[in-house]
Parts: structure tokens; C-alpha cells; sequence
């Protein structure tokens, strides 16, 4: 019959119980038969069940010993902000009342029954990072083996506060401590062991946690500092519990279309400068980018500057510069087609040297004069520049062509400007080449490092 001391009575037997008094045993016989038709006298154990408000030793001098367990079976919430760890325990205490014995033979063998633990002798175990009040449904049970041993296993949902280290989110491992030490009863009263080995509690945890959830449980240890307040001394066990962010969720939703977003715009360094489709392009680009920021802002943390905030604003940050570049591009072209400007002699020793790294910097404008010539790749985002050329030399020749009078000097001088031309269009090609390297170093870096955390 459930909720009874005794679950089987076929013949009338009794029960021996034995209270042990400080120096002195005392014992007596109690009838037990009848149990089952007339359910549990109320006062069989309330000898027993008056001491419950004392610890339940025959000698005061000698320590309590509790081992306890627990099972760690999820992982509720990680808040970063406030740092605070949710998880859900079931924490198991098991302890020796030497006044509660019998003998099973003389009880059909009935080696161990459940009592209400109000009326129970209750170590007063709490955990030092909890955070919150103490939810624990009352009026639980516990078992009593015929020993004397009882075993009292309660749910908890602990809020417990945490250090938290997000630098590398969503790739992030946290390690938080959970420390069981008694509240009152100092080492001479009360000492803690474990009931089960750590690799068990953590096992155990671990093929539970890792069935759900956003963390998943790497592994528990364990240490058995004693923590000293004044002259007091208390026993305590430390558990180091270290988990993971399973980060596939913010690399589907984040780091995936941040990618194909800075790909595109790497892209786009292959459209015209001067046609002028470029820069309204990487507007839409950038209009497009932060928009996705501000939806994907819920699943940042909202505390501390992690790694892949740090991602985002170099995106940004490159997007915002290549459109600057592309509006400068396009007003270089503009004015090297109209009223192109001279370039200085530093800019123009950049470009020999870039065009031909090997060849040394001139030291008179005359050897630049003689032509710089493109590297062999480069990007069809800007025309030749004979292309641009032809576009401000066609109205000069014709003019020269129909003047017979025109004199060397002219001819010089627009010799002269259809090189400055070439060198500014030059000059645009190689800022392009150079950004959208930049672009390529960028998103090769980013995916190595993506790997590299994926993978510790």
C-alpha cells in the first residue's frame, strides 16, 4: 500500500526499533500486525521522528557524513547580460540515521520503506551560486533502508551565476561552477562525499542534456576546497561544469547570408565605374546589409563585444569603404575624360611600380613618359585606357584635321593630356584591383577562422 511504512503483511511479526540515545540505547517492540487492514499507527515512529530536529548521531562529536549526486538533465538558458546560468537538477543526499534500524527477517524481508520528509532529519545543503528562491516542491519523500540509510533525491531548478566569456560567439564554451556546502554545520559537525563518481554524474548528464537544447554538456569535474569564514571552517564540493553552444543555428541565420552578401559586393567591382550602375549598387548593398543587422539583432548578445560583432562591422565597414572608392572612381573618370588633372610624380612612380614591381622608380618624368603598361589579370570593371582616350582625343583630331595651321606645340599638348588620361585611368584600375583583394583576403580569413572555431 503506497504511502505506508509496509507494503507486505501476511503474518502478524515485529518490528524492532531501535533508538540510540546519546550514551544510552533504548528499544522497544512495536505489534506490526494488522498494517493492512487497518493502515500505519501514527505514533510507531514518533520516538524516532521527535529527534528530527537534532542531527541524528549517538555522539556529537563525531560529523555527519552526506554524500551527494546529481543529475543535470537541461540546460534552461545562458544569460549573458545579467551572466546567469538556468539549469534543472535532480540532487541526491544520502546520509545514516542510526536511529531508525530493523531487522528485514523479522519483517518479510522488507529492507527499506519511504517516509514524509517533514518528519526527517534534513541537511541543510544549498548551492553558493544560486540566484534565486528555492522552488522545491515540499512534502517529498525520502527512503529509509533497514540500516538506517536514507536517501532523498529532490527536483531543483537552479539559477546560479555565472562568468561568461562570449569574445567567441556562437562558438563559445563556458565554464560555470556549482559548490554544495552546508549553510549551518561547520567541518565538526557535518563533512560532504560523493555518492557517485564525477565521470558517473557526468555521463549520466551527458547523454541527457544532449538529447535537446542550444548547449550541449562537455564534461563535469570536481574539487574539495574548504571555504573559512572567521573561525568557522565548512566543508564544500566544488563542480566544474563546462558547456558548449551548439552553433549551427548562428551560422545559418548570420555568418551564411553575411557571406554571400560581402560575396556579391566583392562582385560588383566587375561592373563599369564609369558606366554608373556600380555605386547605386553597392547603396542597395549596404541598405540591404544593415537592414539584416537590425533583424538578426535578437540573436546577438545584448552584453560585451563578441567576435562575430566585431565580423560584422569589418563587413560593414569594407562595404562603406568600397562604395567610397566607387564614388571617387567615378568622378576620377569624370574629370580625366573633361579636364584631367596632372598627377604628382609620387603617384606616378606608385603605378610604374605597381604595373612592374621589379622595375626601379624613375628618376626624371621623361622615362615615365614612355608608357606604363597593365598587369596581365586585372578586373574588366574599368575600360582600357584607349577606350576613355578615344572619347576626349575624336573632337581634338578632328579639330587638327581640319586646321592645317595647327602648330607642333598643339599636338604636344594633347599628346600629353591623353597620357595624363592613361594614367589616371590607371590609377582607377589599381585601386579597384587592390580593394577587391582586399575583398578576397577578407572572406578567405573569415572562413578559416570559421573552421578553426568550428573545430576546437
Amino acid at each position: 500500500m503506497e504511502g505506508s511504512w509496509f507494503h507486505k503483511n501476511r503474518f502478524p511479526f515485529f518490528l524492532v526499533l531501535s533508538l540510540l540515545l546519546q550514551g544510552k540505547g533504548s528499544t522497544f517492540i512495536i505489534n506490526c500486525s494488522g498494517f493492512g487492514q487497518h493502515g500505519v499507527y501514527p505514533t510507531v515512529l514518533d520516538s524516532a521522528f521527535d529527534r528530527k530536529a537534532f542531527r541524528p548521531v549517538t555522539n556529537f562529536s563525531i560529523p555527519t557524513l552526506v554524500n551527494i549526486s546529481f543529475t543535470m538533465s537541461a540546460i534552461l538558458d545562458v544569460d549573458e547580460q545579467l551572466q546567469l546560468l538556468s539549469s534543472f537538477l535532480w540532487l541526491e543526499m544520502v546520509w545514516d540515521n542510526p536511529f531508525i534500524r530493523w531487522n528485514p527477517e523479522e519483517c518479510e524481508g522488507i529492507t527499506k520503506i519511504s517516509v514524509a520528509t517533514k518528519n526527517l532529519w534534513l541537511p541543510d545543503i544549498f548551492i553558493v551560486e544560486f540566484m534565486d528562491i528555492d522552488k522545491t516542491p515540499k512534502d517529498l519523500t525520502a527512503y529509509v533502508s533497514n540500516e538506517g540509510r536514507i536517501r532523498y533525491k529532490k527536483p531543483m531548478k537552479v539559477t546560479s551565476i555565472c562568468n561568461l566569456d562570449i569574445f567567441y560567439f556562437p562558438f563559445d564554451q563556458q565554464n560555470c561552477t556549482l559548490t554544495f556546502s552546508s549553510f549551518l554545520y561547520t567541518v565538526e559537525n557535518m563533512l560532504l562525499g560523493m555518492e557517485k563518481e564525477v565521470w558517473e554524474i557526468a555521463d549520466t548528464s551527458r547523454d541527457i542534456v544532449q538529447t535537446h537544447g542550444e548547449w550541449e554538456l562537455l564534461g563535469i569535474n570536481k574539487a574539495t576546497p574548504k571555504m573559512s569564514l572567521g573561525t568557522s571552517l565548512y566543508d564544500q564540493i566544488m563542480f566544474y561544469v563546462a558547456i558548449r553552444r551548439r552553433p549551427r543555428l548562428y551560422i545559418i541565420n548570420l555568418l551564411v547570408p553575411s557571406g554571400f552578401l560581402i560575396a556579391i559586393d566583392a562582385l560588383s567591382f566587375y561592373l563599369p565605374a564609369e558606366s554608373g550602375n556600380r555605386a547605386p549598387f553597392k547603396i542597395t548593398l549596404l541598405l540591404g546589409y544593415k537592414v539584416f543587422l537590425l533583424m538578426m539583432n535578437d540573436l546577438l548578445p545584448t552584453s560585451g563585444t563578441p567576435l562575430i560583432s566585431v565580423y560584422f562591422a569589418l563587413c560593414l565597414s569594407l562595404m562603406v569603404v568600397s562604395l567610397l572608392e566607387t564614388i571617387f572612381i567615378t568622378y576620377l573618370l569624370h574629370l580625366a575624360t573633361t579636364q584631367p588633372p596632372p598627377m604628382p610624380r609620387w603617384l606616378q612612380s606608385l603605378l610604374l611600380y605597381w604595373a612592374n614591381p621589379r622595375t626601379c622608380c624613375p628618376t626624371a618624368p621623361q622615362k615615365i613618359n614612355k608608357g606604363i603598361g597593365l598587369p596581365p589579370a586585372h578586373l574588366p570593371g574599368v575600360k582600357e585606357p584607349v577606350e576613355l582616350v578615344r572619347k576626349v582625343s575624336g573632337p581634338r583630331e578632328a579639330e587638327l584635321n581640319g586646321c592645317p595651321e595647327s602648330t607642333r606645340a598643339q599636338q604636344e599638348d594633347e599628346a600629353q593630356r591623353q597620357h595624363l588620361v592613361n594614367l589616371w585611368v590607371q590609377f582607377s584600375h589599381m585601386m579597384d584591383t587592390l580593394l577587391f583583394r582586399l575583398y578576397l583576403l577578407f572572406m578567405a580569413t573569415s572562413v578559416v577562422t570559421v573552421i578553426v572555431l568550428w573545430n576546437i
